[in-house]
């Protein structure tokens, strides 16, 4: 069971208000329902995944059909604001999932070149990040970003 920080103030507004997303036992169902239907906007292959909601905390349970998706799978209920924390499962056989938090300033050249070694490579974790990333140059401070390991 891996446990992933994200930053609670940055991300879609799926939750309403923040006062509103601060209830917790009566909205917790209805934070479930929204995070399942954007894991479901985003086209991603999670019919094996739960979503459960304590408090900022988002428990996943169960798999996705690879372990690509499962780690999209925490990266589009993770960077939703309202959401400080990810717990879930991953695939006895897959690596541990490398995750970038943007910084005032990132480019994903830039990122690439931190992470990647080479700033040219800024199209895989673009890639990696699809269908959450629809543009490279729209990403956000306190978004949380998919390192491929290739």
């Amino acid at each position: 069971m891996g446990l992933w920080s994200f930053v609670k103030d940055a991300g879609s507004s799926l939750f309403g208000s923040k006062a509103e997303a601060a209830e917790a036992p009566e909205a917790a169902a209805a934070k479930e329902e929204a995070l399942k239907k954007e894991v479901e906007k985003l086209g991603l292959d999670a019919k094996d995944v739960s979503i459960k909601v304590d408090g900022d905390t988002v428990k996943l349970s169960g798999t996705a059909a690879t372990p690509e998706e499962q780690e999209k799978v925490i990266l589009a209920v993770g960077n939703v604001e309202g959401v400080a924390k990810v717990e879930a499962e991953m695939p006895a056989a897959a690596p541990e999932p490398v995750f970038h938090t943007v910084k005032k300033g990132d480019t994903l050249s830039a990122i690439a070149k931190a992470t990647l070694g080479n700033a040219n490579r800024y199209p895989e974790i673009f890639e990696a990040n699809k269908p959450m990333l629809k543009h490279p140059d729209k990403i956000y401070p306190g978004q949380v970003l998919r390192i491929p390991q290739k």
